[in-house]
């Protein structure tokens, strides 16, 4: 046997991304979260929105029926991906659902061990350039929503590292954070720890149930104070109005995105109309 093959020989396991990050800060924004949600009948209501959002993509999305997946059905879950939406529409123009839908499954087949692959392969099938950044959000949130339990959200809005912006640099704990570039990569592995630092932080701070929800909207309410104060400059085409403390958050995950009584929805299509969706409890 050659000493190469040798079962004695035992690779040490990749090190884990350190993440430090910024107690004073997080408790901040779970603060303005919890207080400004009082004025819209109290955080619940939101927990609630994401678990609907949830069931949405698993009931369009999930096994037994992505194979039916028919494009009023995957418009319509775009309306609840702010970065999707407004894009979403003029590929669909010159696409087909029968390669996107081919292009969703090779996405949500596989483990915990390939997420990273199957994100990249989603990723490349489309486009390149900034025109199509989108992508990349759109199997984020895939990924999240059919199995929030195994795939954290890995949005560009929670860490971009190209961009050097997002969720994690606003709340790393730095005096001079403004000239840091943050060496810390975008993969599963980054979302993996930025996950288990905020469930502790959270239970730290009384909540246990709903745990992941929870953390989907205390990092909204993160990069939604980044971006009012900023006045709105990023993402100025998305957010442009004025709007109460909860609003950005609302985007950023998408629970504005539909009218539930006209289905009236945010997803802007080719010619430039609205898509609109006669009953929510139809998308399946």
């Amino acid at each position: 046997m050659s000493i190469f093959s040798s079962p004695s020989i035992q690779r040490a396991p990749p090190s884990r991304p350190v993440l430090d990050l910024s107690g004073p800060r997080l408790t901040r924004s779970l603060e303005r979260l919890v207080n400004a949600s009082e004025a819209h009948g109290g955080i619940e209501g939101y927990i609630s929105g994401l678990r609907f959002k949830a069931e949405l993509f698993q009931k369009a999305l999930g096994p037994d029926n992505i194979d039916s997946l028919d494009e009023q059905t995957f418009i319509g879950l775009c309306a609840f991906m702010a970065p999707v939406r407004r894009r979403i529409g003029g590929w669909l123009a010159d696409g087909d659902i029968e390669t996107l839908r081919a292009r969703l499954t090779a996405l949500l087949d596989g483990d915990g061990s390939d997420v990273d692959v199957r994100l990249a392969t989603f990723v490349d099938a489309f486009p390149g350039g900034r025109k199509y950044r989108w992508v990349r959000d759109l199997a984020a949130e895939v990924l999240h929503f059919v199995d929030p339990e195994r795939c954290p959200l890995m949005a560009r809005w929670i860490w971009d590292r190209q961009a050097n912006t997002g969720v994690l640099r606003e709340i790393w704990f730095a005096d001079d954070i403004d000239s840091l570039t943050l060496d810390v990569p975008d993969d599963h592995e980054t979302f993996l720890v930025l996950r288990e630092e905020l469930s502790q932080f959270l239970a730290d701070n009384g909540v246990f149930r709903d745990m992941i929800f929870y953390m989907d909207l205390l990092m909204a309410q993160i990069y939604g104070d980044y971006i009012a104060e900023q006045g709105g400059s990023f993402l100025r085409t998305d957010f442009s109005s004025e709007m109460d403390p909860l609003e950005f958050t609302r985007r950023m995950l998408g629970l504005d995105g539909i009218d539930a009584e006209s289905g009236r929805t945010r997803v802007r299509l080719a010619d430039g109309s609205r898509f609109r969706v006669g009953d929510l409890d139809k998308v399946n």
